[in-house]
């Protein structure tokens, strides 16, 4: 996938025209992705640029508390000596109104693709546990399904709580650990019967079912968008 630096409408020569054939050219591959509906990580990616393009835009200190995981000490110090610049000189602060303006609406534009490919499978996914589910939903397994209707994916998943600016936020962490072929046997319940009598640390597992009838790309936009399904599902029942 193309780069941008989480800097890129800051590094070296601030000229718009170089600016703007650097993000067409990283925009271009992006869609190449949108076009084969494949979203992550390339949506995650350019939705973290326009945050930071915003950011920039609105408050340099704000950049410090939103973004302080991917942008480095010496990052954070370019683009402050930078705001400082663009208030004492009013052509760059100009050029790069110019460029951040610019580059917001097309990457507005990208975004709003990339949802609407987001929307659409998160409308089509089914969710429902599998059994009674414990008190206990921090851990258990997921069973992915898609229109192929040939397999049932089962992975194992893991919640996790990370706080950020004073909130809370849950994340999800899932790793596949088989693949049963779809018939008369292996029924979600039935599945879930081995997991349990073959995986011990597990005794009284949460699990869930995931399905759509939607083909798309498994590790890139079904996957991702199921594992945030979950997570709102088990939030939501658990409120």
């Amino acid at each position: 996938m193309g780069v941008l630096s989480e800097t890129w409408f800051a590094d070296g020569y601030i000229d718009f025209e170089q600016k703007k054939y650097t993000l067409l050219a990283y925009l271009q591959e992006i869609n190449h992705y949108f076009n084969e509906n494949k979203l992550y990580p390339q949506l995650a990616d350019v939705i973290f640029h326009f945050n930071n393009l915003v950011a920039f835009r609105d408050n340099k200190q704000f950049i410090q508390q939103q973004f302080p995981k991917r942008l480095t000490s010496l990052n954070m110090e370019k683009l402050q000596i930078l705001y400082e610049q663009m208030i004492a000189d009013d052509e760059l602060m100009q050029e790069l109104e110019s460029i951040i303006h610019y580059a917001m609406n097309r990457m507005n534009l990208t975004i709003k693709d990339g949802t609407e490919i987001y929307e659409m499978v998160e409308e089509s996914m089914n969710i429902a546990p599998v059994g009674l589910i414990p008190l206990d939903t921090q851990e258990g397994y997921l069973f992915l399904s898609d229109g192929r209707h040939q397999d049932t994916l089962v992975y194992e998943y893991r919640l996790t709580i990370f706080e950020r600016h004073d909130e809370k936020y849950r994340g999800i962490h899932t790793q596949l650990i088989e693949t049963y072929r779809k018939d008369l046997v292996h029924s979600c319940e039935h599945i879930k019967t081995i997991l349990i009598r073959q995986r011990k640390k597990l005794p009284n597992p949460a699990v869930y079912r995931v399905d759509t009838q939607l083909v798309f790309p498994l590790n890139e936009t079904l996957l991702p968008i199921a594992k945030r399904c979950l997570v709102k599902y088990i939030t939501k029942n658990a409120a």
